[in-house]
């Protein structure tokens, strides 16, 4: 995996990803994760909820940035990607990390093709701002796609450690058994890279969706740790 990939996958990149739970705090708060086992079968769940339109839309992306693709792609690939996320509070969570990146990912790999993105659509989610950012480093298409699907488990694993006082040593370990899972998730959406935008898979997530919606609410009434 290339300098890129990695750099993106560490949790000091500041893109602002360790501002968001990805539904922990939530789950947590109405006592569905207390342990690490709990938080290692949520991880599971993301991983192939949330995680896996995530990395399909991180390859995707990479593959147009290096293919070389006219500026309504973008707006395409976004709208797709936004259809697929039932929830506001989960738009919006995407689109806020999608700027954090993009506004990070400016001063390490500036390129035309970003200029286009944004243009073609100001507040982009994260996923294709990752795919647009790795293609512009020289990564590949699984590359993004296994940075995408580690993120969308990542951040839950270390939200639990905060959220929970867990063991991180436990919770890294958790962690690490998704490898396999993740690997399958990354082949995937390597090999649909090249698929156009609508014809996308939609996996579904409705209980991350609920959460999402549950802590936007709660996040109004409360001062809360994560922002989503």
């Amino acid at each position: 995996m290339g300098i890129a990939a990695l750099a993106l996958a560490d949790s000091r990149f500041p893109g602002g990803g360790h501002a968001h739970s990805g539904g922990v705090e939530e789950a947590a708060s109405r006592g569905l994760v207390n342990s690490v086992a709990d938080l290692r079968e949520f991880m599971r769940g993301r991983l192939f909820g949330a995680g896996s339109g995530q990395a399909v839309f991180a390859a995707a992306a990479t593959h147009a940035a290096l293919r070389g693709v006219h500026t309504g792609h973008w707006a395409e690939l976004d709208v797709e990607f936004d259809a697929r996320t039932p929830s506001p509070a989960q738009r919006e969570a995407s689109r806020a990390q999608g700027k954090g990146m993009l506004r990070a990912g400016r001063a390490a790999w500036p390129s035309p093709t970003l200029t286009e993105l944004v243009a073609a659509t100001p507040r982009p989610h994260h996923p294709i701002v990752l795919g647009v950012l790795a293609a512009t480093a020289g990564s590949s298409p699984r590359e993004v796609a296994l940075t995408a699907g580690y993120l969308a488990i990542s951040g839950p694993a270390s939200a639990g450690i905060r959220l929970l006082g867990l063991d991180p040593f436990a919770v890294n370990a958790a962690l690490v058994e998704l490898s396999a899972e993740l690997d399958e998730i990354a082949d995937e959406a390597a090999r649909l890279a090249g698929t156009a935008p609508a014809e996308l898979p939609a996996p579904g997530a409705p209980a991350l969706d609920l959460l999402a919606e549950a802590h936007d609410r709660h996040h109004r009434e409360e001062v809360r740790l994560f922002a989503s």
